[in-house]
């Protein structure tokens, strides 16, 4: 099996935003901000190629289907699909992938699912041949949202998801379609059934993280996002994620950090969780199953 970390469009957003209750003055040392106060943001991708057979796509990053005026608003940074430019550089088109496993649907997550907005069209569904996983919980979220994160969900894209006949609603540690060689959990910290995707392997496998933890700053403790649902759920929720992955060996996989694909989990003499042997880029890089 190899792994390919996937760059999707990128985002600047608020940085008080991003780290909740956390101070500038803390928050700053990590991620500078610019004179608006926004901090770059990556919709990073994983791909791992020759998974039980198959090549297989952990979340689409936010895509290119907003229209000019909301992608400006939510800071996307670039007009093409650069998931799609990402697959082309490794070899991929979006036909060859076979299933698209995602966390949530919160645009940031699964708006590379559809095509590019092009005025006068409407949504369209990509990645032809590919079996969509969503866990079952965060399915009926995205159905009926709450007012307060209603606008972060793509109205048009359950239905499109239903209507390709290619959709699986996960409801256990594992799911039909890729059996025991990825397991799931899920977190409700961020928004309920939010699902952390394993992908198994006998000297530690690699788990993508989603928005339980975006980036390198997000493994300490006490740092959440404003955007969480429920912090002190997710900082709980956290702990035990990585004590158990640091049990294992488990690598942590980032989708928001610009500067880190993947880093494993240590903890210092203080017992705090620290992020190390940071890879930037995965290209290829190989996973025994």
């Amino acid at each position: 099996m190899k792994l390919w970390s996937l760059m999707g469009n990128s985002q600047r957003l608020d940085g008080g935003a991003m780290f909740g209750n956390a101070p500038k003055a803390v928050w700053q040392k990590w991620i500078p901000a610019d004179a608006g106060n926004g901090i770059p943001l990556a919709c990073r991708c994983l791909l791992a190629e020759g998974l039980d057979g198959r090549n297989v796509l952990f979340e689409t990053g936010i895509g290119a289907f907003f229209e000019p005026k909301l992608r400006e608003r939510y800071g996307v940074v670039e007009e093409n699909h650069v998931l799609l430019d990402s697959l082309a550089a490794a070899g991929f088109g979006d036909a060859d992938i076979d299933v698209v496993v995602l966390s949530h649907l919160h645009f940031d997550h699964a708006g590379g699912l559809l095509a590019a907005w092009r005025e006068g069209e409407p949504a369209r569904l990509l990645f032809p041949n590919a079996t969509f996983l969503v866990g079952a919980r965060h399915w009926q979220r995205a159905l009926d949202p709450h007012p307060r994160d209603r606008a972060s969900f793509i109205a048009e894209l359950p239905q499109l998801l239903q209507d390709s006949g290619r959709l699986e609603l996960v409801e256990g540690a594992y799911s039909k379609c890729l059996g025991e060689a990825v397991r799931f959990e899920t977190s409700d910290g961020h928004t309920p059934g939010l699902m952390l995707a394993e992908i198994v392997a006998p000297g530690g496998g690699v788990v993508f993280c989603a928005d339980l933890i975006p980036g390198r700053p997000w493994v300490h403790l006490p740092i959440t996002m404003g955007y969480d649902r429920y912090p002190e759920l997710l900082i709980d929720e956290k702990r035990a994620f990585l004590d158990d992955k640091l049990a294992r060996g488990v690598r942590l996989f980032f989708t928001h950090d610009t500067g880190c694909a993947m880093a494993a989990v240590a903890r210092d003499d203080k017992g705090r969780y620290l992020p190390v042997d940071g890879i930037e880029h995965l290209q290829g890089w190989p996973l025994a199953a």
